[in-house]
């Protein structure tokens, strides 16, 4: 089964569009897990376990692991997710960018070590830095196209000849020339909407990866208009933080699963 396909199937099982972020800080972990060598593996692994129910994908952001020296307790994460909640996509959020033969490295890192379904990545270099990862036909390539920092608008606004900003003009790329194996996604943010509205007009139905409600402020309401596709789904809304760090007291984990029920709840009634 191709990205696209589990991301499908996970819309319409779970009915949720919430994708579940993991960027895991140790010095907000709870008390409990202060000082273990294994902390970040089980307080994501708690998270995922109280979340899985309301989400359609979970998104480890693979900074907060390697800067922690934990690229193992991914690994055990990954594995955990594979094993436990087989239908739940695994979305690395790397934002890779580099020359083909490094990116070839970049997509064994996530697809071989990782076993992720799907990688985000900056098109930013052209065509033949994407070329590795969409080789592997059946995993998704997320690229990067209207970024949620206010710094984005310093490069995707700036103008073509004829008036389309580069983010719009990396929008049409993705569905019209790159998109050949039905395997590419992109990734807009909610603190955008109009534009997630502008970028959805451009490319159908592909799956959007929306990042900024929660701690960022994005607006629920506001993105889900914008970004639904023909079928009243097409996004993987992401909140981290929100969730994560719901409570840093004892009830942390039945914080979080609250969190993340009340934010696929927002979403659903916003459609």
């Amino acid at each position: 089964m191709i990205f696209t396909q589990k991301l499908q199937q996970a819309w319409a099982t779970s009915n949720s569009m919430l994708t579940v972020g993991l960027d895991p800080d140790p010095q907000r972990f709870p008390a409990e897990l202060q000082g273990r060598s294994d902390a970040i593996f089980e307080f994501c692994r708690a998270i995922i376990d109280v979340t899985a129910p309301y989400a359609c994908a979970i998104k480890p952001q693979i900074a907060y692991f390697s800067a922690q020296r934990a690229e193992d307790q991914l690994e055990a994460l990954c594995l955990h997710i594979l094993e436990h909640y087989p239908d739940l996509p695994i979305v690395l959020d790397a934002k890779r960018g580099d020359i083909g033969s490094t990116a070839e490295q970049y997509a064994r890192e996530a697809f071989e070590r990782y076993q992720a379904d799907a990688v985000t990545v900056n098109p930013y270099m052209g065509f033949d830095t994407l070329e590795p990862y969409l080789s592997w036909k059946s995993k998704g390539v997320i690229i990067l196209c209207r970024t949620s920092n206010q710094g984005g608008s310093d490069l995707q606004f700036i103008e073509s000849a004829d008036g389309t900003p580069l983010y719009l003009h990396v929008a049409s790329l993705a569905a019209e020339k790159w998109n050949t194996s039905g395997q590419c996604a992109l990734v807009v943010g909610a603190t955008f909407p109009e534009e997630i509205a502008k970028v959805r007009a451009r490319v159908g139905d592909m799956p959007l990866l929306i990042p900024g409600i929660g701690a960022q402020g994005g607006d629920i309401p506001a993105t889900v208009k914008a970004g639904c596709n023909s079928q009243g789904t097409g996004m993987m809304i992401n909140s981290s933080r929100a969730i994560l760090y719901a409570s840093g007291g004892d009830n942390w984990r039945e914080a979080a699963a609250q969190a993340a029920r009340a934010t696929r709840d927002a979403i659903n009634a916003a459609r």
